[in-house]
């Protein structure tokens, strides 16, 4: 089964709470990749996109409350809500 972009908006989630419910982006990132690598290298769209896609999906999670918003800031960990 090929990987989604709604499949990045639950291994964010999935992510932050395995770093205690917050997080730096590359760090989300570092965990998505140990969890879900075989996931992504499948998926032939998201292989090549899903860095960029993972920050849709953030977006999409504090658009919806699950995250807490991060004011425009690059720096800033992402957190859950």
């Amino acid at each position: 089964m090929e990987a989604t972009r709604d499949d990045l908006k639950r291994w964010v989630v999935e992510a932050l709470r395995a770093l205690g419910g917050k997080g730096r982006v590359i760090d989300v990132s570092r965990e998505i990749w140990t969890r879900h690598e075989e996931e992504l290298r499948a998926s032939e769209r998201l292989l090549y996109t899903w860095q960029y896609d993972v920050r849709w999906a953030a977006k999409k999670l504090r658009d919806e409350g699950i995250m807490k918003a991060v004011d425009g800031s690059r720096t800033k960990p992402w957190e859950l809500a």
